[in-house]
């Protein structure tokens, strides 16, 4: 049973609201860091007295020395990354109203790979952080999501005790970092207690042995060394902020030869990745002076409290400091303004030189050079006035050859997780979150292909047949995959078949079992045996505790009203799906002007009064590069005896009539006025496209939930 709502009409009058459509942003700039026998890159940031940044140097303006000899500048340009320049963020800045994690929040604006400029890894060493402190990292990083974040932003949120599977959550989506967020907790195995100011001698740190804190900070190092590694390939500005209270490369008095070596393996790896580190102390102001802990049987423990407290500390930061100074970052502490802090180590990242000079053949020379002898950069400003801020150096060895995958098993499980789709295969996926009382919750993913990306072999029967290799799987909220499905499909199409696939593309579907509720990446990529092409896709979808009675709402099918069929379609037997028009179907949602649009979804434990009546609202906005188009109100829903309220049916229509060309979202926004205040309101959205009549149309948008 399906209830509709009020019908939305798209006609002209939005014409006036919409902002002129946005070109195509500009390739993103090289901004990796060559080191090899031709070339050393090095990038730097300049600020005056006051810490503001200066753009306008040219080459003369800077010295920059390979241990200690004068080198001849051979490269060298601005490369500026604050917001908004050039187009290239995707037109104007959009502040949110609400927070990311609002259910009634906007849907986020999709971007392309050559939008990014930016991408950060906020990297949480839960294993170096007091309990105390996590509370003031997880609002700084809550206050970077909903207000320092920006179009054009990539970022994840890492925990180096959740293992490299964090990796696969870079994304420009907000609730997805909300997520990650929300993840983070003390750890009690970590090298740090309970509390950053714990009585000298006492807790986690006054009672570790040598060998395990070694041990814990040389894991701390690792696990940021697979972050930088991780980053290598991604674009825009890479930016590493590490929140710790713990990084010690000294161990009661004598050096850590195991910490030691795993910093100048990472400094090194940052060096290549191109990857800035800037650390942030959490513990705010330091206190020095003895404490009531301190003094046992109220006797002071000591004169020197003060001395060995404030030299635990100095210790403490030792790796901090270290890893900003060898990257060119900052090391910001003693300031109980946390978020300001990271604030500060965010727009650090808005734009910086890149200079370039040939180094000495004895570099890299094998003969005559040294691989493991580290070479000193200094980088100078001739204006005494200027600081600058750069890389101090690299070991005399060239950057690794990229290891390239060529079974067909890694080139499906490279594609798949990449934080990138790989598009020699035109592949667009939308998933959706469905339920239904036999299955239960479960996720629909229905796939778009190019035909034209697809290679046909002629069968001897006039039909065409071509073998595709699927890899489906699932990451969570862990960055963790789950439940990786191999399969191998094959399709056997007459002639009539054959010219509309290659015409019009073709659809699949895939459906991947959800074992528990979570926040999900769904990946899938595609191999066609014949051709060795290889396309992906993936795309984040949130699978609701539907057991614990609140509201919820599967996910929306939007398609051509013609075509329009119930939620519950979606549980078709997977493989390829016949279409009259794959464009206008729920997989692409590319549709022609004058089209009538359907959408549907299922409420989810919806409450009714003691006559057995709800008392349910729904409002549908409509959104064009981040701002909702014509005023919306919400409309209360009829419902009529007898119906399951668990499970109960809804939908609408869209009449586009002579809307403009371009990318739009669909919001839907119920209110359940019986159910609890914090809980009573659930939203989803769907992204679709108008062409004009001419079937003109924009590059495809990424997939609503």
């Amino acid at each position: 049973m399906i209830r509709r709502f009020a019908p939305i009409c798209l006609a002209a009058a939005l014409a006036s609201a919409l902002a002129p459509a946005q070109n195509q942003a500009p390739q993103t700039p090289d901004m990796v860091i060559r080191i090899n026998v031709n070339l050393v890159q090095v990038d730097a940031v300049v600020t005056d007295g006051k810490g503001h940044p200066v753009t306008d140097l040219k080459p003369g303006d800077f010295e920059i020395r390979q241990d200690g000899k004068l080198q001849n500048i051979t490269n060298f340009s601005y490369i500026d990354t604050t917001p908004g320049q050039t187009g290239v963020r995707g037109g104007p800045v959009h502040t949110a109203k609400k927070a990311a994690n609002d259910p009634a929040a906007p849907p986020p604006v999709p971007l392309r790979t050559s939008q990014i400029r930016r991408t950060f890894a906020m990297v949480v060493d839960d294993l170096g952080l007091a309990a105390t402190s996590l509370f003031y990292v997880r609002d700084a990083l809550l206050r970077f999501v909903d207000q320092d974040m920006q179009p054009g932003d990539l970022a994840a949120v890492i925990r180096t005790s959740a293992g490299m599977g964090s990796l696969q959550q870079f994304t420009t989506d907000k609730r997805l970092l909300h997520r990650a967020i929300d993840q983070i907790r003390f750890t009690s195995f970590g090298r740090v207690g309970l509390d950053s100011f714990e009585p000298l001698g006492q807790g986690v740190r006054g009672t570790a042995t040598v060998e395990r804190a070694s041990m814990m900070t040389a894991g701390s190092l690792s696990a940021i060394h697979g972050v930088v590694s991780g980053l290598r390939d991604l674009p825009g500005r890479k930016l590493l902020v590490l929140f710790t209270e713990d990084l010690r490369m000294v161990q009661q008095g004598a050096s850590d030869a195991r910490s030691m070596l795993a910093m100048n393996r990472l400094t090194d790896a940052a060096d290549r990745s191109s990857v800035v580190i800037s650390s942030i102390d959490p513990r705010g102001l330091q206190y020095y002076g003895p404490t009531a802990a301190d003094r046992p049987g109220g006797m002071m423990a000591g004169a020197n409290v003060a001395s060995q407290r404030s030299a635990d500390v100095f210790n403490s930061q030792d790796g901090m400091v270290r890893l900003a100074d060898a990257t060119g970052g900052l090391f910001l502490h003693n300031n109980n303004d946390i978020p300001g802090q990271l604030h500060r180590a965010v727009e650090d990242a808005n734009g910086y030189y890149l200079i370039g000079y040939h180094p000495d053949a004895s570099t890299f020379d094998r003969k005559t050079g040294e691989p493991s002898r580290f070479h000193h950069i200094q980088v100078r400003v001739k204006r005494a006035w200027l600081q600058v801020r750069s890389r101090k150096g690299f070991f005399g060895s060239q950057d690794a050859p990229r290891t390239i995958a060529r079974t067909p098993q890694a080139l499906l499980m490279r594609a798949a997780t990449s934080p990138f789709t790989s598009s020699a295969i035109h592949l667009r996926m939308t998933g959706l979150f469905c339920r239904n009382q036999q299955i239960g919750s479960y996720v629909t993913a229905l796939l778009y292909i190019d035909g034209n990306d697809i290679q046909f072999q002629d069968a001897p029967d006039s039909t065409h047949k071509a073998v595709l290799d699927m890899l489906s799987m699932t990451f969570n909220e862990n960055g963790q995959m789950e439940d990786p499905r191999d399969q191998t499909h094959t399709i056997t199409v007459t002639d009539e078949q054959y010219r509309k696939i290659r015409q019009d593309g073709f659809l699949f579907l895939l459906q991947h079992p959800v074992k528990k509720p979570g926040g999900y990446q769904v990946r899938v990529a595609l191999r066609d045996v014949n051709s060795q092409r290889v396309g992906s896709a993936s795309q984040y979808v949130e699978v609701p505790d539907t057991s614990k009675g609140q509201l919820t709402l599967t996910s929306i099918l939007l398609q051509e009203a013609s075509a329009a069929a119930a939620p519950d379609d979606t549980e078709s037997v997977e493989g390829n799906v016949r279409s009259e028009n794959p464009m206008t179907s729920a997989a692409v949602r590319s549709f022609p002007q004058g089209t009538a649009v359907a959408y549907s979804l299922r409420i989810l434990n919806a409450r009714a009064d003691a006559a057995g009546v709800p008392q349910l609202e729904v409002e549908a906005r409509v959104f064009r590069d981040g701002k909702q188009l014509l005023p919306s109100q919400p409309r209360a829903l009829n419902v009529k005896a007898p119906v399951d309220f668990t499970h109960l049916g809804a939908g609408g229509q869209l009449t586009l009539g002579s809307t403009p060309p371009g990318d739009y979202v669909l919001q839907v926004i119920v209110t359940d006025q019986l159910a609890p205040q914090k809980s009573r309101v659930a939203s989803q959205w769907m992204d679709f496209e108008v062409v004009d009549g001419n079937g003109a149309r924009t590059a495809p948008l990424g997939a609503g939930r």
